[in-house]
């Protein structure tokens, strides 16, 4: 020890190993980058230990640092694997102090790109934004507990219950995630059964679901007459909705490359749908009719065009049904086909489902079931557009068999 000296030091520029004794080794990569390295061995072989630049530790700080270092190893210890479960440990806490904000955030950025609609993408992040981040957001997410949750919870559970359900899933859904990148560990002080269900009323007795107001369906015929005197895209929009009994979106974002008058099928595509599948629609005579009479704009690939050539507003054919049924929603529409369907029709109930397209059977029926039903479909779609010119009809509309 003692081979080297501040004086010395100060003129080794060129590159290489400068010993000082028992393993304390100034290395010089060039004049501006050189730092301390202490070489020892472990198991027969030699091993590296960077002890820090030469412009953050002194001479004599160094030959400290690789005393320590000795002392280590003649405790039986490696200094490498001391540091690595030193920064490990570091890590953890850190880890452990990410804030729940924090965690949020990256738990949206990792699902969001899944998510088809912008308005729960939008949604999601600020409802959390809103009632959680005020509260906890900047803590640790490691002691977000049940107390912390139930206070953002109880003061929306009796006011504002739909509210304060999806806001304790996705409250739940970051504690998980969290869990998962080792953030925290524990049960999540969020989960609704077997904990939180303890200690907040259950939310479908405190506020009664609502359902999308419908049309009774011995209504639709008077309806549909009544609707055809409005002479507007919108009521157009709405009356082709209820004909094939789509979603809103579905309609409203129809082009008439999608559409096929001569085989009479409107196919939807798969990222228009909720189930992310194509989908066929059979369309009725009264269906066709309503398409050859509609504008077609140059320029303008929408069934159903809006202002600039765009789509038709989403609010237009909310606009039109409440200027003739106050209360009723659009979406509302599915549930008079449905129950028209079930009341009034011997149509099996996988082809009323298959119409909607709904979801029907368990994943192995869905894998064996290799049909959409397109042709019983087509005659189900036939015999409801019947029914909406039928002003009041109640008459049972029976399947028609092939011979």
């Amino acid at each position: 020890m003692g081979r080297l000296s501040v004086k010395k030091i100060a003129k080794l520029t060129e590159p290489g190993r400068y010993g000082d004794g028992h393993g304390l080794y100034l290395q010089v990569a060039s004049p501006r980058n050189r730092s301390w390295i202490f070489r020892y061995e472990r198991d027969g072989k030699e091993r590296m230990l960077g002890l820090g630049p030469l412009h953050t530790f002194t001479l004599e700080e160094a030959r400290e640092r690789g005393r320590l270092t000795r002392q280590e190893i003649k405790n039986g210890q490696d200094p490498r694997e001391n540091r690595k479960a030193e920064k490990a440990r570091r890590a953890l806490e850190a880890a452990r102090n990410k804030p729940f904000k924090e965690c949020a955030e990256a738990c949206f950025n990792d699902h969001s790109p899944a998510w088809k609609s912008a308005v729960h993408r939008q949604d999601w992040l600020s409802t959390l934004q809103r009632y959680a981040f005020s509260e906890f957001g900047e803590l640790p997410v490691a002691q977000v507990d049940a107390g912390l949750v139930l206070r953002v919870l109880k003061p929306l559970w009796l006011t504002k219950t739909k509210t304060a359900k999806m806001l304790r899933q996705r409250i739940e859904v970051v504690l998980s995630w969290a869990t998962a990148h080792g953030y925290r560990d524990g049960e999540n002080p969020a989960r609704l059964r077997g904990n939180l269900e303890h200690m907040l009323p259950t939310a479908e007795k405190v506020r009664r679901v609502v359902h999308h107001a419908a049309l009774p369906h011995v209504e639709i015929g008077v309806f549909m007459s009544e609707l055809r005197v409005h002479d507007s895209i919108p009521a157009r929009a709405l009356e082709f909705l209820i004909l094939t009994a789509a979603r809103a979106a579905e309609t409203r974002l129809a082009t008439w490359d999608e559409i096929n008058l001569a085989a009479r099928v409107w196919i939807v595509p798969a990222e228009r749908m909720k189930g992310d599948r194509e989908h066929r629609v059979p369309l009725s005579d009264q269906a066709v009719a309503l398409l050859n009479r509609l504008p077609r704009l140059a320029g303008c690939e929408y069934v159903f065009p809006g202002a600039r050539h765009g789509p038709t507003h989403e609010n237009a054919m909310w606009g039109v049904l409440r200027a003739l049924r106050p209360g009723l929603t659009v979406h509302g529409f599915r549930s008079t086909f449905r129950t028209w369907t079930e009341e009034h029709t011997r149509f099996p109930r996988e082809v009323a489902e298959q119409a909607l397209a709904h979801t029907i059977g368990s994943a192995v029926e869905r894998a064996y079931r290799r049909t959409d039903l397109f042709e019983k479909r087509r005659e189900l779609m036939e015999a409801w557009a019947r029914y909406c010119d039928a002003a009041g009809s109640g008459a049972i509309v029976p399947m028609r068999h092939r011979a």
